[in-house]
């Protein structure tokens, strides 16, 4: 599918979702699985939380103007929000889901992809400007904020490395994925990758970076350092994200328009096998898109976002065990054991 039909199409699904008749969630479903999920409702400005035990939604507070992603602390008090229809990363406890901070990142900002890193750092983009940022020490009362310009449209989803010195961007509108370098500020180097580059993972080894285009159909292994391609795979239709499986042996991109997932073994650089989430026909009424591997990578958490639930997927079947509560819009996703 080339850039303007995707584009084309992509518009007439929203439109499509916002007049059709939604399916809800259905009754909760006790699990034997343990845990937090947290999830941002776009449309709803919320924030919620789903006991994964119950399958209950049992906190929901307003949080800010389409909230998009998510990421929580690497101790598990508190989640932090891109507010892609402002100019801020707000916090909140994960208790409470009380706001605790908020941190100002400039005029037209739109933050969309956040990384919470090991090192307690936050790293955003933020697409109206055209840039990533760095926010260290998020939860001090005076934050230092440092922004890198990657001189790209639609600087949309990011990944960090491990020892936190380079930070990828997919950007959309340049049909790029970007390299920054977040220690020497070097210029950062682009390359053209696919139709719309959207879904973006770094292998757990720091080797390897993965890439969706969800307007062209594919996936793309590229060196990290050069961002030479080294493989390309066809996938479903529309993969708008991918997700890396905790062990490292493979990576399910989110397939809007087939209401599917495809996996991808790593070693071989192929897609092993097509995972159903939903029959194709309902594409519209779900509208996936964010994915998220339970911590042992045994799950896979698909955020629909149309009919405001969050598919639970056994990853080894891959059967649909439930569809939990997502809220009004539900897109961001974050999981505390």
């Amino acid at each position: 599918m080339k850039y303007a039909a995707a584009f084309a199409a992509i518009a007439s699904l929203l439109v499509s979702c916002a007049s059709a008749q939604e399916p809800e969630a259905s009754a909760p479903v006790a699990s034997d699985v343990t845990g937090t999920l947290f999830v941002a409702q776009k449309r709803g400005n919320t924030i919620t939380k789903v006991d994964l035990a119950s399958g209950e939604e049992v906190l929901r507070r307003d949080s800010c103007t389409n909230p998009h992603e998510l990421a929580t602390s690497p101790n598990g008090r508190h989640v932090a929000l891109a507010c892609y229809g402002g100019t801020t990363i707000d916090i909140f406890n994960t208790d409470t889901l009380e706001r605790t901070h908020s941190v100002e990142l400039g005029e037209n900002a739109r933050p969309h992809g956040i990384v919470w890193h090991e090192n307690g750092h936050i790293y955003s983009t933020a697409e109206g400007r055209q840039s990533i940022f760095w926010i260290r020490s998020p939860l001090s009362q005076m934050p230092d904020v440092f922004e890198y310009a990657t001189g790209k449209r639609g600087s949309h989803m990011l990944v960090v490395a491990p020892d936190a010195r380079t930070a990828w961007t997919t950007d959309l509108g340049s049909r790029t994925v970007t390299r920054v370098d977040l220690l020497t500020r070097r210029v950062p180097l682009s390359v053209t990758v696919g139709e719309e580059p959207e879904g973006i993972a770094l292998t757990p080894d720091g080797e390897t970076l993965w890439v969706s285009a969800r307007g062209s159909n594919q996936a793309f292994a590229l060196d990290p350092e050069s961002m030479e391609v080294r493989s390309t795979v066809e996938t479903g239709a529309f993969p708008l994200r991918l997700a890396i499986r905790p062990q490292g042996d493979v990576a399910v991109t989110s397939d809007l328009m087939d209401s599917g997932l495809s996996v991808i073994d790593l070693e071989t650089a192929k897609v092993t096998r097509q995972i159903s989430v939903d029959v194709a026909s309902n594409a519209q009424q779900r509208f996936q898109v964010t994915i998220l591997w339970s911590d042992d990578g045994t799950r896979v958490y698909v955020a629909e976002t149309a009919s405001n639930t969050v598919a639970e997927v056994d990853y080894a079947t891959g059967e649909v065990l439930r569809r939990l509560p997502g809220g009004e819009g539900g897109d961001g996703l974050a999981i505390l054991p």
